[in-house]
């Protein structure tokens, strides 16, 4: 299969399955367990929590393991029905693990104001400042955007919530292994990760948590995770994660270049043969490797069904909407009609494609459409 897909999951690393395989086998003790079996467990937990608290450039007091980003997202959220400011601020673009619980907690007395964005996804500070209000407890933008890439002015935004004593939390999900991330750089408060989307295991995630910041559980039962979240810990898991983002940390310097050479490549080669699509998004500040291109008169689910049965494997719209043919929520904000939204697809490279790789998908593509076109006369 040629994977062009890795902005919804990323295949995992061989060194981490190792790893997990090894550990599942031979570090079967709770980390709760005082013996040498639980002791065990709990230091490949404590490892996991530095590698990524290196990651990040926080301490490993400040990591909460989480079963994935969305939990993490929802932990922050639901913790304002705790807090005295029950104001949120956030982004037209953001997941539905921000915007749809916002949603649900409406009825708790929970505010937000949604800022919209400009068209190449971007989200301007100043509209932010000017949503503030007195009951504002926090704001939440995220680091890149799954669909179009386009990477959030976080440090100017980090000010304006500093200066009004806001809280500042950022779904990062997208980033780990694709940019550097300094929580302290960029003013975090908190932010969020998952291991699948950087090689890592499906179901495990963090959240980083500013020390001193007050924090309710959402998961509510023993005292693991600083009491933060109940539940035995996934030992496995959890060392994947942690080996995971040691892994794409030491290896930024070479995945950057090789994703924006394969990304120049599809460009120029795709746009030789299709001189009317259109690239969404920003076309320097967004991630490497992370392509969404609107082709006129060409339905993205035909074109989906085209490739799939070429064994090819990429996305229209956000991969937790797959299998609708609904208008992205992203690109109606970005102010793309609903007619190219359902014209649009993504593609995203990961660090195992190639140049031949991305030949065999332009050549592929340009037959598919080619076909499509012939059938629609």
């Amino acid at each position: 299969m040629l994977y062009f897909d890795h902005s919804a999951t990323t295949p995992i690393h061989p060194d981490v399955q190792s790893l997990i395989n090894e550990l599942n086998h031979d570090i079967y003790g709770n980390p709760s367990s005082i013996h040498v079996a639980g002791r065990k467990a709990k230091h490949v937990v404590e490892t996991a929590r530095k590698q990524i608290a290196d990651a990040v450039n926080c301490a490993p007091k400040e990591i909460i393991f989480t079963g994935g980003g969305s939990e993490a997202n929802n932990l922050v959220l639901w913790n304002m029905i705790h807090r005295d400011r029950k104001h949120v601020i956030t982004s037209a673009i953001e997941h539905p693990a921000i915007l749809a619980v916002l949603r649900q907690l409406e009825h708790l007395g929970i505010t937000h104001t949604i800022i919209p964005v400009n068209k190449y996804g971007w989200v301007n500070p100043e509209d932010i400042d000017a949503a503030i209000r007195d009951d504002t407890g926090l704001i939440t933008i995220m680091l890149a955007n799954n669909e179009v890439g386009t990477v959030e002015p976080l440090q100017d935004i980090a000010k304006i919530a500093k200066k009004h004593d806001v809280l500042f939390h950022s779904d990062g999900i997208q980033v780990m292994g694709k940019l550097p991330i300094d929580v302290q750089e960029l003013g975090m408060d908190m932010m969020s990760f998952s291991a699948h989307k950087f090689y890592g295991p499906k179901g495990v995630g963090a959240l980083y948590i500013k020390e001193g910041i007050s924090m309710k559980p959402l998961i509510i039962g023993g005292s693991q995770e600083k009491s933060l979240r109940a539940g035995t810990e996934n030992v496995g898991g959890i060392a994947g994660l942690g080996c995971a983002a040691e892994l794409v940390t030491k290896s930024l310097s070479d995945v950057g270049p090789s994703l924006t050479a394969l990304e120049k490549q599809f460009k120029t080669k795709f746009s030789e043969q299709h001189a009317n699509v259109i690239y969404n998004g920003f076309g320097d500040n967004h991630l490497a490797g992370l392509i969404n291109i609107t082709i006129p008169g060409i339905a993205s689910d035909l074109l989906l069904i085209h490739l799939d049965s070429e064994d090819i494997a990429i996305s229209s719209g956000s991969a937790c909407s797959s299998g609708t043919i609904s208008p992205s929520p992203v690109l109606k904000a970005m102010g793309i009609s609903d007619k190219q939204n359902l014209e649009t697809i993504r593609i995203s490279a990961g660090r195992d494609n190639t140049s031949a790789e991305v030949d065999q998908l332009v050549e592929t593509m340009t037959r598919a459409i080619a076909t499509i076109r012939r059938n629609a006369r």
